[in-house]
């Protein structure tokens, strides 16, 4: 979605390689790792950072291959996941971000269009969201019940 709103062409992402066998450096066990991920997720981490410490202290290339589940489903069966899907959190926080922005500079009209177009991508986000389960299908966005959400 990050280039939806230009006229260039998008940058083309990288795949990740297929890789079925595990990696010798990682000598941490299942429960080892899904007690790291409570530990990092009680400590009030995003399922991204929780990746990011696991690749970078832990050495863990792949929690998935490891283990057979994704960091948020881990999270989810030990009660840790949040009620909004984290890429629609980072949108919402982005918003309010830019609206606090706008209420000090009235006149700045270039994030008065970034304020709509990031607007735009949570409304298709909530959308899919829904469709797919994830959150209640009478959720509706509004800046500030977004506010309140997050500050929770």
């Amino acid at each position: 979605m990050a280039k939806m709103h230009t006229r260039r062409k998008g940058v083309s992402g990288s795949t990740r390689p297929v890789k079925s066998n595990l990696r010798e450096w990682c000598d941490l066990g299942v429960d080892e790792l899904t007690r790291v991920v409570v530990d990092l997720a009680k400590q009030g981490r995003s399922s991204s950072e929780i990746g990011f410490v696991l690749r970078d202290t832990y050495g863990v290339a792949d929690f998935r291959l490891l283990t057979g589940k994704r960091i948020t489903e881990v999270m989810r069966e030990n009660g840790l996941g949040s009620k909004v899907p984290e890429d629609l959190r980072n949108l919402i926080v982005k918003a309010l971000r830019l609206e606090k922005h706008l209420s000090l500079n009235r006149k700045d009209f270039h994030n008065k269009r970034q304020l709509s177009l990031v607007e735009s991508k949570i409304r298709r986000l909530v959308r899919y969201y829904k469709g797919v389960g994830k959150i209640p299908s009478d959720w509706k966005y509004s800046l500030k019940a977004a506010e309140l959400l997050i500050t929770r």
